[in-house]
C-alpha cells in the first residue's frame, strides 16, 4: 500500500468517525473542521493530504513547522499552530499560521499583536482553557476565571481576532466532564462576543465526546497519520 493510500484509508476512517458523532450529537459533519496535526511528518504527507481535500493543517513545533509549511506554500491550506507558543517564536510562527490555539496570557497577546498589527488579514486567535486540576502543571492554557479577560484582550488588539476557544481533556480523566466544561467556558465567552465561535476540542482518542459538547474543530494527528515519529534536531 502507498503512503498516499494508507493516508486515504485513514482520512476515510477520520471522517467516519465524526460524521458517527455528529449522527450521535444531532449535528451536521459540515460544522466540524478536521485539523490534520502533522508534527514529526514530513512535508510530503502535507501534500498528498491536501491532494485528498485536506485545507487545515496544525503544527505544535515551530522548528519544524516553519521549514515544513515553506515547502508547501504553493498549497492552499490554513495553517493552524496549536502548541503552546514563546513569544520570542511569534514572528517566527506568523510566517505561516493564521490561526493560533493556544493563547494563555495577556503577554503573549500583545506580542502577537505588535507582529501581526497592520496586516490585511488579522490572525484568529482562540483562548487555551486549562482543563487540568490545579496541581497540574506543564500543558499550558489560561485559569478558567482569567478566560473572559484574556478574550477581552484578544478582541481589543490591533491585527487580532477572538475566534473563541481552545482546550485539551485532562490526563487519565473521562473527557465528557471536561469538555462540557469547555462548553459553558465557550457559551459565556461567545455571549460578550457573538462571533467568537470556535470551540477547539477533541485529538485522536476522544473526538466522538467533544463532538458531542459542541466541539467545533478536531485536531487529528496519530489517527490520520499514525504514531509519531522522532524528531531530528
Amino acid at each position: 500500500m502507498t503512503r498516499e493510500q494508507e493516508l486515504a484509508e485513514a482520512l476515510t476512517g477520520v471522517r467516519e468517525r465524526i460524521a458517527v458523532a455528529c449522527d450521535k450529537a444531532g449535528r451536521d459533519p459540515s460544522e466540524i473542521t478536521l485539523v490534520a496535526v502533522t508534527k514529526t511528518r514530513p512535508a510530503a504527507d502535507v501534500r498528498l493530504l491536501a491532494g485528498l481535500g485536506v485545507t487545515d493543517i496544525g503544527e505544535n513545533r515551530d522548528q519544524e513547522a516553519g521549514p515544513k509549511a515553506a515547502e508547501c506554500r504553493d498549497l492552499p491550506l490554513t495553517w493552524h499552530f496549536v502548541g503552546r507558543l514563546q513569544t520570542n517564536k511569534v514572528k517566527s510562527v506568523l510566517r505561516y499560521a493564521s490561526v493560533v490555539h493556544s493563547v494563555d496570557r495577556p503577554r503573549l497577546v500583545g506580542a502577537l499583536s505588535a507582529e501581526a498589527a497592520g496586516r490585511a488579514e488579522p490572525v484568529r486567535c482562540l483562548v487555551q482553557v486549562s482543563l487540568d486540576p490545579p496541581e497540574a502543571d506543564g500543558r499550558g492554557g489560561a485559569r478558567v476565571e482569567d478566560v473572559p479577560a484574556l478574550a477581552e484582550a484578544i478582541a481589543a488588539a490591533p491585527g487580532l481576532a477572538l475566534g473563541g476557544v481552545m482546550a485539551v481533556a485532562p490526563l487519565g480523566e473521562d473527557p465528557g466532564p471536561a469538555f462540557a466544561r469547555l462548553a459553558e467556558i465557550a457559551a459565556a465567552v461567545r455571549a460578550d462576543h457573538p462571533g467568537a465561535s470556535t470551540i477547539s476540542a477533541g485529538m485522536s482518542g476522544d473526538l466522538t465526546e467533544a463532538i458531542a459538547c459542541g466541539a467545533t474543530h478536531v485536531r487529528i494527528g496519530t489517527a490520520l497519520l499514525g504514531g509519531r515519529r522522532a524528531i531530528v534536531g
